[in-house]
């Protein structure tokens, strides 16, 4: 299997919060949902709906599966949705407990154990292990060099300040763009393939 990253990003590298005004306010962060005008249906959603079909886990941060346990579950009738519902997820937490899972099929992961549960998934038969939001634990995935693949939806708007994905380590990580397309809002989804 792949790690495939899945992000919303701003021009200054922000990822916090794209879908809602509530979403995360760590930090004093008043921007959430500015991502939601930069959605194109047919471009965006048809790439992350694409490679969702190429996907065999979800992997998610405590924060983001609980907003997306709240919000998946209802909806159905398009392939992402379904696809949403019905795949394997993990959740790192070292704080919830099964009685918190609500939203399965869904494994817990304890922090600790992350890279080696990340490692072991990546040495299986499948396809991506799909990413989105979740940015301390991506941080993660890319200081252990667990990271394959970042799609990069990025979106025309500089937001000052919010959390990232990418850690202030002075460290390189190369990757190759194979694919770029424009979306009719004016966002780029940018596909990145790990160069090692």
């Amino acid at each position: 299997m792949k790690t495939l990253i899945t992000e919303f990003i701003s021009l200054d590298g922000v990822v916090q919060a794209p879908g809602g005004a509530s979403e995360d306010t760590d930090g004093g962060f008043s921007h959430g949902g500015w991502s939601m005008k930069y959605f194109d249906p047919a471009v965006m959603g048809g790439a992350y709906s694409e490679l969702a079909k190429h996907s065999d886990a979800l992997l998610q941060g405590r924060r983001t599966y609980q907003a997306s346990a709240g919000a998946w579950p209802t909806r159905s009738g398009d392939p992402f949705s379904d696809w949403i519902n019905r795949v394997q997820k993990y959740v790192v937490s070292d704080t919830l407990t099964e009685k918190d899972i609500t939203w399965n099929p869904t494994t817990i992961i304890r922090g600790d154990d992350l890279v080696k549960t990340v490692s072991d998934l990546r040495a299986q038969p499948g396809g991506y292990i799909y990413v989105y939001g979740s940015a301390t634990m991506v941080r993660s995935l890319l200081a252990a060099d667990l990271v394959d693949e970042l799609l990069l939806t990025i979106e025309p708007i500089i937001l000052g300040g919010g959390k990232t994905i990418f850690a202030a380590n002075g460290r390189a990580i190369a990757f190759t763009l194979e694919s770029t397309v424009k979306a009719s809002t004016g966002a780029q989804v940018c596909r990145y393939v790990r160069a090692r």
